[in-house]
């Protein structure tokens, strides 16, 4: 794709990380800070519409203390909580000298995987950007309780990193343009610290496995990783949006982009048209619980867009209640699918394998003929 036809944005998220926000001292590098700052209030006085993800709350509240080490969960949402208002009051000033307003918005998991939560924020945003205001999100670590409790061991979380989370903000809002700025240049055909012939990919047209397959994991100080952004693009890319990733590091980085010079990966649109409800069921949920289906179900589900009904289960995977949102697994145990059950994971027990015309007599009540109905399934 053109160059300037892919910057072509009118709605853009832009994802910084950890390791682009500090310098080599581990502090804050407020120069470049403010160069991001400065780029992004040029977008905005132009008439572009910006959300910003931020990392770098625990680092910048690990080096306040002076720890080497933010190791358990207390510990990291205590440098969480410090960091947080170092980082907000940086933003609010710099774009306060451009005339601009900044907004802070700490999320967690449960932000998007309460269906009421997720609209209510989603309305939020938008009013946010209708006034020209720029939302400032980070993931808010101190009071995330999914490393705490025992009970979310297994939990399959819709984001446990700033990259997943900037990709659910740009999918869920219907973002133009996804710009993940980390330390390195964008996506090579091989590990470039390891292999000094790696040579740049510039343009990606699909996230395919093989694409997939050469990303890294997160550096030091980071908790993404090439991987992550990989998956993040994937997911953007998938509803029609584009992602961009680029060196944070490279001076007036925004700039240059919106200039139209040859930075970073391109990962280009498939366009896909999959309603908000769907989007939200497969990418933006808590998946406790799961349900496990025969080749037969598999099929009338991928290739037939049918409901899932009892007969086609064989297993059901710890707990969950009705109106959860589950994952569906083949008999190889691979996800295929995610819906919105109608019975609960001890009512679906007794149910495995039964027509749905014995329902009734199993359980004594029927609420619907399938487990999960076809417009309560998304296909990942």
């Amino acid at each position: 794709m053109d160059r300037e036809k892919f910057i072509q944005a009118k709605r853009i998220v832009i994802k910084l990380g950890t390791n682009v926000l500090r310098g080599d001292d581990g502090h804050v590098s407020l120069p470049r800070v403010f160069s991001f700052i400065e780029d992004i209030s040029n977008l905005v006085h132009s008439g572009k519409e910006v959300i910003v993800i931020t990392s770098g709350a625990v680092g910048l509240g690990k080096k306040r203390l002076g720890l080497d080490s933010t190791e358990g969960t207390a510990l990291k949402q205590a440098c969480a909580a410090i960091g947080q208002s170092k980082l907000m009051s940086i933003y609010e000033s710099g774009f306060d000298t451009y005339g601009l307003v900044a907004a802070q918005i700490l999320l967690t998991e449960d932000d998007f995987s309460i269906r009421t939560r997720y609209l209510s924020l989603r309305t939020t945003l938008n009013k946010l950007l209708e006034l020209g205001v720029i939302p400032v999100i980070n993931q808010n670590d101190t009071v995330s309780t999914i490393e705490i409790f025992p009970r979310y061991a297994n939990m399959q979380v819709c984001f446990s990193d700033n990259d997943k989370l900037s990709a659910l903000v740009a999918s869920e809002l219907d973002a133009d343009l996804l710009i993940i700025l980390s330390d390195v240049d964008g996506l090579f055909d091989k590990n470039p610290k390891n292999n000094p012939d790696a040579k740049i990919i510039r343009e990606v047209p699909e996230v395919t496995e093989e694409i997939y397959s050469l990303g890294t994991d997160a550096s030091e100080g980071g908790r993404g990783g090439m991987r992550t952004k990989l998956k993040a693009a994937q997911l953007v890319t998938r509803f029609g949006g584009k992602v961009l990733i680029a060196n944070g590091k490279v001076p007036y980085i925004i700039k240059k982009i919106f200039n139209g010079e040859d930075y970073g990966t391109m990962f280009l649109p498939q366009n896909e048209d999959l309603p908000d409800k769907k989007r939200w069921i497969g990418y933006a949920t808590n998946i406790l619980g799961g349900i496990m289906v025969n080749n037969g179900a598999k099929k009338a589900l991928i290739k037939e867009t049918k409901s899932l009904l009892p007969i086609g289960v064989i297993k059901i995977i710890n707990e969950f209640n009705k109106g959860d949102v589950v994952s569906i697994v083949d008999e190889n145990n691979e996800e295929f699918a995610r819906g919105i059950v109608n019975y609960n994971s001890e009512a679906c027990e007794k149910l495995i394998g039964s027509h749905s015309d014995n329902i009734i007599d199993i359980l004594g009540f029927k609420n619907y003929d399938a487990i999960i109905t076809r417009d309560n399934i998304t296909i990942l």
